[in-house]
């Protein structure tokens, strides 16, 4: 019959398990940090060296105890088989007190055969004590001996034939005594062997912490790049790692330069658009004062072309704002002012007069030392948003916060996705939330501005779910001293 052999399928479903363990383990792998690794590779190093070691030593200690047991056993045999041969050459020998006479290790019992009849310092141990092909061999006249275990307790039997006076000697030495010293011994390498593999897991988990905190310096020194301090360095001090802090360093100047060049070019084309935007605005309100003039086609594309133009002036209001933020020339010019009369004031600025603010006492009369005209932005900005995108501004709220005061800007909804709440604040970045909630006329940067105005004072700034669905854009500002500490 032909043999069957396994197809390409059967093959590829058998190699699939084990192709999955293996990814399971890289992943399970991958989960563990760098030090946690280098901790369980000392740990696990430890375990199998310790264990190797105390393994070996374990069977050379029970090798050499045993062998230095047995040999004494068998030279204290043949000596008490010779001293009973010359008794029992005496004319009517006292077999049972030659036995007891015996000179023999502690432990051990002796039995002797002779002419059919069995003799024992023990009654515990006698003939049917002895194995069987032991007896067997011995009493046709050869030594021999044996490990037997006798209720329960390991025994060793050395039988010694004794065939000038028609006798075999048995002697039976108990080894309890020896497998206890060699179960203490086990134990001790294995406690030995446990405290190895923790003291290689501390070592390894002090060797990874030293060789890894370079690394630490440079994670912290990116993270500090990532917050906006391009001005970070590393100091080569390891030989080692002078390779990775020269290149660091290089990426960061490169970084430093290009987000400079950036700042620079956006701020350079920023002025450069303001001399023809004031032109266009200038010739504009010159055919704006005669619109009434122009036919209605006319009338309405320059309705339009007013529409954009202020737009355009707008962007690149914000463009040099942000081009002052980027380059670290934007300054505060701070003022102490009561919280609930600088919301009013804000609120009034940004067109949302209508809206009623609500005001917590406790907050209401607070002092806090702010940038007006940036705080002010700050309002306008969030209630264009609010009319661009979500139907108006459905409440103005000042609230309490820990170490300052917190105003609340809520519209009429939808919600902003979770997946867009941190990106909503990004500069330019509109997303597929503009499309959903409005016109999507706006700038991509009043929201940005919002967030840098904010952080230049020390605050923060999200949007979170409201009641009915609506959104909540919440600032967060923390009460100043006037010197702007």
């Amino acid at each position: 019959m032909p043999a069957l052999h396994p197809g390409p399928d059967a093959r590829a479903t058998s190699a699939e398990p084990r192709l999955l363990r293996l990814r399971a383990f890289r992943r399970n792998r991958a989960r563990l940090g760098v030090r946690a690794r280098v901790t369980v590779t000392f740990g696990l190093g430890a375990l199998a060296l310790s264990a190797t070691m105390a393994g070996l030593t374990y069977l050379t200690a029970r090798q050499f105890i045993l062998n230095e047991r047995q040999t004494a056993i068998l030279r204290q045999s043949y000596v008490n088989a010779s001293l009973i041969r010359s008794a029992l050459r005496s004319p009517n020998p006292d077999v049972p007190q030659l036995l007891g006479s015996l000179d023999t290790l502690p432990g051990s019992l002796s039995v002797l055969e002779r002419g059919g009849q069995w003799y024992a310092t023990s009654i515990s141990v006698g003939e049917s004590a002895i194995p069987a092909a032991l007896r067997s061999e011995v009493l046709a006249g050869t030594p021999a001996l044996q490990h037997f275990a006798l209720r329960g307790t390991p025994q060793l039997v050395v039988g010694v034939p004794v065939p000038s006076v028609q006798a075999a000697y048995f002697e039976v030495f108990s080894l309890a005594e020896l497998s206890r010293t060699l179960r203490i011994l086990a134990l001790a390498l294995g406690g030995a062997a446990l405290v190895t593999t923790a003291a290689g897991a501390v070592i390894g988990r002090w060797a990874s912490g030293r060789a890894l905190r370079p690394l630490a310096e440079v994670s912290s020194a990116a993270e500090t790049i990532a917050g906006g301090s391009l001005d970070i360095r590393l100091v080569g001090e390891d030989s080692d790692l002078h390779q990775l802090a020269a290149s660091f360093n290089r990426m960061a100047d490169a970084l430093q330069e290009r987000i400079a060049r950036e700042a620079r070019f956006t701020s350079d084309v920023s002025h450069e658009l303001r001399s023809p935007l004031t032109t266009l605005s200038s010739a504009l309100g010159v055919l704006t004062s005669h619109a009434q003039e122009l036919p209605d086609r006319s009338r309405q594309a320059l309705e339009l072309l007013a529409a954009e133009l202020r737009r355009f002036q707008h962007m690149v209001t914000d463009l040099l704002e942000i081009s002052r933020v980027d380059t670290g020339s934007a300054e505060l010019s701070l003022d102490e002012v009561e919280a609930g009369e600088l919301v009013r004031q804000a609120a009034l600025a940004a067109g949302a007069g209508d809206v009623v603010v609500e005001m917590d006492e406790s907050v209401a009369s607070q002092r806090i030392s702010v940038d007006k005209r940036r705080i002010e932005r700050v309002v306008a900005n969030l209630v264009v948003n609010a009319q661009q995108y979500a139907g108006g501004v459905s409440r103005l709220a000042l609230e309490p916060a820990p170490g300052g005061v917190r105003l609340v800007v809520a519209d009429h909804g939808p919600g902003v996705p979770p997946a867009d709440r941190d990106r909503i604040f990004e500069r330019f970045y509109r997303g597929q939330v503009a499309g959903q909630r409005g016109r999507g006329d706006g700038t991509g940067l009043g929201l940005s501005l919002v967030a840098e105005h904010v952080r230049m004072h020390g605050g923060r700034v999200w949007v979170e779910d409201g009641l009915g669905g609506e959104n909540r854009f919440v600032v967060e500002l923390p009460i100043r001293d006037g010197s702007g500490s």
